[in-house]
């Protein structure tokens, strides 16, 4: 004996249909300029969502609101805001992306009804959805609107300061993302001078920053008074950040293999959890640590494959350039020159909103074309990647592909040009703060 059939759930797509006939109209009565009666068609065959802008115009001529046009149910406003907005905040956090049109919209409205926690909230899911497509200056715009508001303090969204000072990172401005993180941790110190777990994720993002300036003096103190504070009772991922700024600071003072020691500890540490990106990126970071240091080409390749595993099919564009351009180095090493520089170039067009993993690209092409005997073209290639280093990479690694061109020239018996750009290296290296110069002559 069978059950009762269930009443079939009416759609938005059902309601507009019955609503219509209801009331004597066609699909093209119904039809504006940006409402064309196909797209009133879609949206009751269940083929099309209508956007936020629709929903108004069909409802007001339809003589409903346009929560019931949507629901069936008659929501008030600020309620169904509150509904989209979680709507697209989730998929967000689950799938990655959101729909950035209803985004707008929802921010053009609330906007328009003076409801600033949904307008802050919106611009946010903007900012992140920006970050992840790797859109630097739309999430720094973004973002740096809610920073001043009290609904984003440093405690309760950690993710907002994060992500904007990572953008502030990528797009060369590491002075503003010191600025950031100084003021976040003041403000943690201040209101919360018991939460550990606070002040190691700020002095952590802090330390990076200030490395990226070549202030290694003062990430090296801002690493040293968080050991002082921290214990072994630490939470997993205060731990995971003490060690991860350990290596970062070991890898920017030339010393690789204590790097490689505090990456693999970061290592250890994640792979008790669920959090496959930042393990991922953890095994990135051991790579980086082995290939500098020279002698374990393939454990880093062995890295970068686990690296790459775990981000998956829809990896973000900035972890696979950085995969890319490091399997591209490891290539090139084992004599492979024109595998070396393939991956270099798939590099630099996953880096295409990234100039300083592109100056890396670069770099990782020329050295592709030393190894395959192109002298030219290496030229051009080096020259790429000192203009874009200058412009956006760090000290370390400004002074880097200098040094890295000055042995080109030297190789290619342009002497008097390698020992100018091993000079320009000297003046760079010497705005390292605690690591000592050390330039071939």
């Amino acid at each position: 004996m069978s059950g009762a059939q269930e009443p079939k759930v009416e759609t938005v797509g059902d309601r507009l249909r019955r609503l219509r006939l209801e009331q004597g109209y066609s699909q093209r009565d119904l039809s504006e300029p940006g409402i064309t009666y196909a797209y009133i068609s879609r949206i009751e065959a269940g083929a099309r969502t209508p956007s936020v802008k629709a929903l108004r115009r069909l409802a007001k001529k339809l003589g409903v609101t346009p929560e019931y046009l949507e629901t069936g149910s008659e929501l008030d406003a600020s309620d169904l805001r509150e509904l989209r907005l979680a709507e697209q905040e989730l998929s967000l956090r689950i799938e990655g992306n959101a729909d950035t049109e209803a985004l707008h919209e929802l921010l053009v409205d609330a906007d328009v009804h003076a409801d600033l926690p949904a307008a802050t909230r919106a611009r946010i899911a903007l900012g992140f959805e920006a970050a992840a497509r790797g859109d630097h200056a739309r999430t720094i715009s973004l973002l740096s609107e809610v920073i001043d508001s009290e609904l984003v303090l440093p405690v309760s969204r950690p993710d907002v300061y994060s992500t904007l000072g990572r953008a502030l990172a990528a797009s060369g401005s590491a002075r503003d993302a010191v600025a950031l993180f100084e003021r976040a941790l003041a403000e943690v110190e201040g209101a919360e001078p018991e939460n550990l777990a606070a002040r190691v994720r700020y002095s952590t993002y802090l330390s990076y920053a200030l490395t990226d300036l070549g202030e290694l003096q003062r990430a090296k103190a801002v690493v040293t008074e968080l050991l002082a504070g921290a214990s072994d009772s630490a939470d997993r991922y205060t731990q995971v950040r003490l060690h991860w700024s350990l290596g970062r600071l070991s890898l920017e003072q030339a010393h690789p293999l204590a790097a490689l020691d505090n990456f693999r500890r970061a290592v250890a540490l994640l792979e008790a959890t669920e959090d496959t990106v930042h393990l991922a990126r953890a095994h990135i970071a051991c790579a980086d640590a082995m290939i500098s240091a020279g002698d374990d080409l393939a454990g880093a390749l062995h890295q970068l494959d686990e690296a790459e595993r775990l981000l998956g099919p829809r990896a973000a564009d900035d972890d696979l350039a950085v995969v890319r351009r490091m399997q591209a180095l490891c290539a090139a090493a084992a004599g492979d020159s024109s595998g070396a520089e393939h991956l270099a170039r798939q590099a630099l067009l996953l880096a295409a909103q990234l100039p300083n993993e592109q100056g890396h690209a670069w770099w990782a092409i020329a050295e592709a074309r030393v190894r395959g005997g192109d002298a030219a073209e290496a030229d051009e290639a080096y020259r790429e990647a000192v203009s874009l280093l200058e412009a956006h990479g760090s000290v370390r690694e400004h002074a880097g592909v200098l040094r890295a061109y000055g042995r080109y020239l030297r190789s290619a018996g342009r002497e008097r040009e390698a020992l100018d750009v091993f000079e320009r290296a000297a003046d760079v290296a010497s705005n390292l703060q605690g690591e000592p110069a050390s330039i071939e002559r």
